[in-house]
């Protein structure tokens, strides 16, 4: 038995060859290197170049009698004498460590600037003490430049953004400030509250745009943060001092888009001029309205309420509508959202929600 296993492990041994005994391993090995897309070097013990690929002497602009045999910190005059380089091969030899993804940024006299990410390797053969380096260079120069274009496209698109905001609001004061004038010099009665009304609403759009800044399409609003400063920028400009009434938010953590940011600062803008306007046509000591946002996972309910007088004839109110109403109805339609609203002599109430029905696993019977 013993002689059978002995037999059986010799003509494992035989069908497995060991690559150091390949009679063409040399030139193997040379054919693997040249195939390698990416610059590669094969460093001796003492940093003396062995091998290069076919890649290395392209980008680089050299060729085999440059290369093979020297020192690698002295081929091409000494250019490749870098710090860098310098300190991944002493931490190699010292610590036999892998290296991988070295950013070095290097101008070249042949070649120009060329940015390259290092990656380096030491080998250890099974017979032999005699050890060598595998260092590859992979050049990113091109990658380095399309991103630094597309990092100062978006900075230009910032600053247009941010210029194109600033017109807008601009241009949205100059607007309201007509509007107030022309309200202030006509005659008709109607036609001044008319021109009243446009003046709040062109203020309450400039109060959202104010507060959204130069956010994107597709950028994060924190919505606690940014339901406050609107809803300051509203106590401010349509209460003052002049009236006791209090404006309050309620608001949980979380974020939104900036395109539902919009949306949902028109709706609060908008009820919070409509209960200024109608909830409190007297003096109330404790006259409040508050906004209030609720989230749970995907689910939100935004609203807004007052403790005023509220509205005899809620279904009459809402079958008659307004601007005002219509707006509120097609912007929380916009966002996917059911409208409620519920007024007695406690006050009034309007209710945002947006509600998504999650699948439940099915059970078995």
């Amino acid at each position: 038995k013993t002689r059978r296993k002995v037999h059986m492990l010799s003509s494992a041994k035989s069908k497995v060859t060991p690559f150091a005994v390949v009679p063409d391993a040399a030139a193997l090995a040379h054919a693997i290197v040249d195939t390698v897309r990416d610059p590669l070097l094969v460093l001796d013990h003492d940093l003396r170049i062995v091998a290069a690929s076919r890649a290395f002497f392209q980008i680089f602009h050299l060729i085999d009698q440059d290369v093979r045999g020297h020192l690698i910190y002295e081929i091409d005059d000494g250019q490749w004498n870098i710090p860098e380089l310098r300190t991944i091969l002493e931490t190699i030899a010292k610590d036999h460590a892998t290296v991988e993804g070295y950013e070095v940024d290097r101008e070249f006299p042949r070649v120009g600037r060329r940015i390259m990410l290092l990656n380096a390797r030491k080998v250890f053969y099974a017979e032999g003490a005699h050890t060598t380096t595998l260092l590859a260079f992979e050049d990113i120069t091109d990658r380095r430049a399309v991103e630094e274009q597309v990092q100062e496209l978006l900075r230009e698109k910032d600053m247009l953004l941010q210029e194109m905001q600033h017109r807008v609001s601009n241009s949205l004061q100059i607007i309201a400030s007509i509007l107030l004038i022309k309200a202030r010099t006509v005659q008709s009665e109607e036609t001044r509250l008319q021109l009243e009304d446009a003046h709040q609403r062109v203020m309450s759009v400039a109060a959202v745009q104010q507060h959204l800044q130069v956010t994107g399409r597709g950028a994060t609003i924190e919505i606690a943060t940014y339901l406050t400063k609107l809803c300051e920028t509203l106590a401010q400009s349509m209460i003052g001092d002049s009236r006791p009434i209090s404006l309050k938010v309620e608001a949980d953590a979380g974020t939104i888009v900036s395109h539902q940011a919009v949306s949902i600062g028109l709706i609060v803008t908008e009820l919070v001029m409509n209960a200024l306007k109608h909830a409190f046509p007297g003096v109330k000591k404790d006259a409040a309205i508050v906004v209030s946002y609720k989230v749970s996972d995907t689910d939100w309910k935004l609203a807004i309420s007052d403790n005023g007088g509220g509205k005899p004839d809620l279904s009459a109110f809402e079958k008659k509508g307004g601007l005002g109403t219509s707006l509120v109805k097609s912007l929380a339609k916009q966002l996917d959202a059911g409208l409620e609203t519920v007024s007695d002599s406690h006050g009034t109430a309007v209710t945002i929600t947006h509600a998504t029905f999650k699948t439940q696993p099915l059970k078995a019977a």
